[in-house]
């Protein structure tokens, strides 16, 4: 779930509800696999039964070549997965104690919970047994924590201890457990007394096989640097967009349009702090800082906006983070204005037009200014709130005529 609600596609509300939903999902495939059964999950330890071994193998070599592939296509980001310290001590003793219980009681911790809720009375003595050992280690914790934390080598992983690379790993680790998957049979079968079957592996399984043995050979030829997210803009993309400056609206522009309302189609995104959005800002601008526009509230609001996104600022440098931030993540009809507010002003309220009367487009373009100066200056472009006439309606208090005078 980690992954899945830094990039919004889990609400982080539900997180509780999804991990509930996934926990009973995955007590229900433990039950019906036989994990509940203690001799077949003991059968490891005796050889007459390997299946706990080949569906952990599975489960590692699935999830590994998944997370290689999913980061690859860049649906998965390893810096969101938390990886947890390796303590040499505790996990050596507690592994050890694991290892005896699971002898003994034909469980472990997950397991004996499945069985427990469906009834088996052992699974239940078990689960008891490691309740008074967390009420144990709770009480004498502050005994224990030399022992907890002792050897503390941090977040630790496999193939940098043994110096390989982590494709390589991945896939000598497939050869591992399909080299397993076949000696395990062949155990199988001898103690069980079976005949064995010719071939590597049971029909049923060669065509799973050759998918996992495909992929982790896929994993090999995969660049050390995964490609943009399915939904994000190339990289490439962006930056010569920003070298074109495609980005950029002129202060013209945007004078034109907050001058007539029925043309604007821009919705306004101030990027600047609390305080200079609360003095000053453009006629209907919402405020979304530069840092927080991929918040996943902001940038569903920004997301599911009907009208092309026009971020400013003092200067563009806010503006242009906060449109690349967001080009990157997918979005395409976002803008800067060109010098920010400063330019604006300039523009608009402090700039001399010298017109030259030889060249239209001159001429256009400091009437303009002028007409705009005029109207912001009187307000004539602030965003105006029309209000439904209500009609004036007079209380008028009447008092009664006299007695005897007039009246029906």
């Amino acid at each position: 779930m980690g992954p899945l609600i830094p990039q919004g596609f889990v609400n982080p509300d539900l997180n509780l509800f999804f991990a509930f939903v996934i926990g009973l999902g995955f007590g229900y495939v433990l039950e019906q696999g036989g994990f509940s059964n203690s001799r077949k999950l003991a059968g490891v330890f005796y050889g007459y039964d390997f299946v706990v071994l080949r569906v952990f193998f599975t489960a590692a070599i699935t999830a590994a070549i998944g997370l290689l592939l999913f980061s690859y296509m860049g649906w998965v980001s390893y810096d969101l997965l938390y990886v947890n310290p390796t303590f040499l001590w505790s996990a050596l003793v507690g592994g050890v104690i694991m290892g005896f219980g699971f002898i003994l009681g034909g469980f472990c911790p997950g397991t004996s919970m499945v069985a427990a809720v469906i009834g088996k009375i052992d699974a239940m003595v078990f689960v008891l047994g490691l309740m008074i050992g967390v009420f144990i280690f709770g009480s004498f914790y502050e005994d224990f924590l030399p022992l907890y934390t002792g050897e503390n080598l941090g977040s630790i992983f496999i193939f940098d201890t043994l110096g390989m690379s982590r494709d390589w790993f991945v896939f000598l680790l497939v050869l591992v457990a399909l080299a397993a998957f076949i000696v395990t049979r062949k155990i199988e079968d001898k103690v069980n007394g079976l005949e064995s079957k010719s071939g590597l592996f049971a029909p049923l399984y060669v065509g799973p096989v050759l998918i996992m043995l495909a992929a982790a050979i896929v994993v090999l030829w995969l660049p050390e640097s995964p490609r943009a997210k399915w939904f994000e803009a190339d990289a490439e993309t962006v930056l010569h967009e920003a070298a074109e400056g495609k980005q950029f609206v002129q202060t013209e522009e945007l004078a034109y349009k907050l001058l007539n309302p029925k043309e604007n189609d821009y919705m306004l995104v101030d990027v600047r702090g609390d305080e200079a959005f609360a003095e000053f800002t453009l006629p209907g601008a919402v405020h979304i800082p530069a840092d927080k526009v991929l918040d996943l509230g902001y940038n569903k609001l920004l997301s599911e906006s009907k009208k092309p996104v026009l971020f400013f600022g003092f200067s563009d440098t806010d503006a242009s983070q906060a449109w690349m931030s967001l080009r990157r993540a997918g979005l395409e009809d976002v803008f800067v204005l060109k010098g920010g507010l400063n330019q604006f002003f300039e523009t608009i309220f402090f700039s001399e037009n010298q017109v030259n009367t030889y060249q239209e487009m001159p001429v256009f373009e400091a009437r303009f200014i002028e007409r705009a100066r005029e109207a912001f200056q009187s307000g004539e472009a602030a965003e105006k709130i029309n209000v439904k006439a209500k009609p004036v309606t007079t209380i008028v208090e009447m008092e009664a005529p006299p007695a005897g005078q007039g009246g029906c």
